[in-house]
This record gives C-alpha cells, structure tokens and sequence, in this order.
C-alpha cells in the first residue's frame, strides 16, 4: 500500500506541473481518456518490471532537469540529404526554419491546428494506437504524452512522396519540457520517408502513431544525439494491413538517459516489420531500447537488430518481446541484439523474450555481448593499422549488420559516416 501511496504521490506531481489543453470534441475526448489512463496506471517507477534497468525519475518528476547546450560549427546530419524540413524548437513549431508544408502524395497538417476541427480523420488514429500498445505491457509516458502534447505533425501520405519529410529538433533552452505527438497515416500503395533528428529539449517525450494500409510502405531513419545533458523517452505505435511494410532505424550517440520505445501490430496478412538501431555511449550515457511485436496475421516477417557500443560506464539495455497469436501461421520472427564493451566498467542488460501460441513458425532470438575481437586485433595491428584505427574498424564492422536495414544507401552513407566521426572524436 506504501509503495502504491508513493506512486500516486508522484504521479499527481507531475500532473499537477501540467497544463490542460483545450480541443475539439475529439481531441478533448481523447486527452481526457488518456488522463483517466496514466492516473489509472501511474508513472512508472523501478519497481516496474519494464523499468528494472531504467531510471524513470528524471522523466517523471514534475521539472526537467537542466541540459546544458552543444554548440558545434559541424554540419547537421542529413543536411546534404534533399528533403521537406519541418522544424520544432523546444517542441514549438518554427515556421520560419520550417519549408513551406506541402509535397506532392501527401498532406502535412499541425496537430495544433486541427484539434479544434470537429472532423477531421485524425480523430480514428489520435491515441487509438497508443491505447492499443498498452497491453499487456503498461505505457504510461506514452498516454501522458497523449493527455498533454499540444503540437505535432499530422501527415496523410496518398502516394508515392519523392523526398522524405525530416523533423528538425532544435535545442534552445537548458530547462525546456516538451511534448509532441505526431500522427502519420500511409494509405493503400503509398509509400513515405521519415527523417528525424536533433537534441529536442532539455527533457522531450514523443510519441508518433503509424497506420499503414495494405500495400503501402513506411520508412524512418531516426539520428539522437548532440546536447549529451538531454533526456528524453521516445514511442512509436504502428499497426500494417496486408502486404504493408514498416522500417525504422535509430542512431544514438550521447545523451545521458535515452528510452526508445516501439510498438508494432501486424494485423494484415504478408506484412514485414523491421525495427534497428546502432548506439555509441561514452561515460554517463544510458540507452533503453524496448520493443514489442505482435504477429496477428498469417506470413508476416519482423526483425530486430540492435548494437550497442559502450566504453567508460556506458550502459546498454534491450527489451525485446514477438508475440506470436494462435491464428498467426508461417511466422517469421527475428530478434538479435548484441553489444561491444570497450572497457570492463561498461555493462549490457538484456531481457529478450518469445511468446509463441501458432504451430507454423520460424522464430528466433538472440543477445550477446563481449570485447573486441583481441585476433581480428592482433591480425589488423600486424599489417602495420595502428591499434585506435584498428579498434574504429572493428567497431563498425560489428554495426554494420544494424545499418544495413536502412534501405536507402544514401541515408545508410550518411549514418556510417556519422559513426565513423563519432569514434575518431572519442578516441583514446
């Protein structure tokens, strides 16, 4: 009763440090269910099992700490990449940096914008997906972020988009909390590029619900990293119709407390879902990757790949779950991660997990974690590389399997060579 008392007490802090936000009808109906939801649950503390590894309390409690900003002359990733740049500041929408909004096969809209609209399609995705990844895991931040976020991108992709769309993330000041909450809706055969990247506050919480219909394709490469003092928790919701395709990869480099989440429902038969990421972590850098797969439909693919390479106390962790449903026949399911410790003062957490009701299935996981490779060492340092290049290159050899799932080798490039100038800048 203790235990609960306290949860309590933390989780109306916290609501208490909030403003509510008003809406149309179905917004307001929505924010208010999800309110109803975290008082329900409670912010997540480490007695929670999906929390033992994590630290919740600087995402729960009601100020953000301070994060310092990194100011750099180095240019920004993906900035040599030709794409639709939609910029938020603290987790305010910068029109002025921002591209004028409009691409040919889809609409862009903001979540500002529409909540006050009685119709609008919005209204069958806004919280419907984040309500759906609450079981049988909890996910209070996520419906946190649901009840408060108050901007955000509304995107209804109708076609095949010949750029992809980038969110820009700008850091401005050390105290900022921001919440925003995108909405993408892929219709049938349309297919969508979706860049993220920057610092985003002092403490951001995101989330972005994905429905993807029968045919079509949704891509996502994500880049975290710059302003180290940051944290942030991060969701992603997506449900895939019939032959429909998801993919999303994740750099993150720096950042002292880091959480990913995704959440993925294969609803459509023939479906593919990939989800990767490659982390690089130096001292006071924490980094959560948690993911659960549903398979509800028959011969559907998933995959998880996920690398990590800590030195100087860094600290990894993985949760990964597939959920393989009765009625889900001829699954393929793939799970792999793994981690590369640089130092004996580093560790890797790893909870993989399989729950499997079909018959017909191909499923397999897989967690690993070690040193470098002291042969493959000895063998590039006889041939005369000096031992922090030889080091670098096995480095990214072991994260190459992760950036190969990138699809687009323009992009792919761009996240290798970012890698790469990670590692001669925190070398030796």
């Amino acid at each position: 009763m203790a235990v609960a008392q306290t949860k309590q007490s933390a989780t109306e802090a916290r609501l208490a440090s909030l403003v509510a936000h008003e809406g149309g009808g179905w917004i307001s109906s929505g924010r208010q269910a999800a309110l109803e939801r975290v008082r329900m649950m409670g912010l997540p503390d480490r007695r929670d099992e999906y929390w033992k590894y994590t630290r919740p309390d600087t995402l729960v409690q009601a100020e953000a700490p301070k994060a310092a900003l990194f100011e750099t002359t180095d240019p920004r990733v993906f900035d040599g990449i030709d794409r639709l740049k939609i910029v938020f500041t603290d987790g305010v929408f910068d029109a002025d940096a921002s591209d004028d909004l409009s691409l040919e096969g889809l609409n862009i809209e903001r979540l500002a914008d529409i909540a006050g609209k009685d119709i609008h399609w919005a209204k069958d995705l806004y919280g419907v997906l984040e309500t759906n990844g609450q079981t049988p895991v909890e996910r209070p931040l996520a419906a946190l972020n649901t009840a408060f976020a108050t901007d955000g991108v509304v995107i209804h992709v109708t076609g095949q988009v010949s750029k992809p769309v980038s969110l820009i993330y700008n850091h401005r000041s050390e105290v900022s909390d921001a919440m925003l909450h995108h909405l993408v809706k892929v219709d049938a055969g349309a297919k969508v590029t979706i860049l993220e990247n920057g610092p985003a506050a002092a403490r951001f919480n995101k989330v972005m619900e994905v429905e993807i219909a029968d045919g079509a394709e949704f891509h996502h490469v994500r880049a975290q990293g710059r302003d180290h003092e940051r944290r942030a928790i991060t969701h992603i919701f997506t449900r895939l119709g019939v032959e429909s395709v998801f993919k999303s990869f994740t750099l993150t480099a720096n950042g002292m407390m880091t959480r990913n989440e995704c959440v993925i429902e294969l609803t459509g038969d023939d479906a593919v879902a990939h989800v990767a990421g490659a982390a690089v972590g130096d001292g006071d850098f924490h980094h959560d990757d948690t993911v659960f797969i549903t398979h509800d439909a028959v011969n559907c693919e998933s995959r998880q790949v996920f690398k990590k390479v800590l030195r100087n106390g860094a600290t990894g962790v993985f949760q990964g779950k597939i959920l393989v449903k009765p009625d889900a026949q001829k699954t393929d399911g793939y799970q792999i991660s793994q981690s590369l410790l640089l130092d004996e003062d580093s560790q890797f957490l790893a909870k993989p997990e399989l729950e499997i009701y079909a018959d017909d299935v191909a499923c397999s996981h897989g967690s690993t974690s070690g040193a470098i490779d002291e042969e493959a060492l000895f063998y590039l340092r006889a041939r005369g590389v000096p031992k922090n290049i030889a080091t670098d290159l096995l480095t990214l050899a072991f994260l190459a399997e992760a950036v190969l799932e990138i699809e687009d080798e323009a992009l792919a490039e761009e996240i290798s060579s970012r890698l790469e100038g990670w590692l001669v800048r925190h070398n030796g």
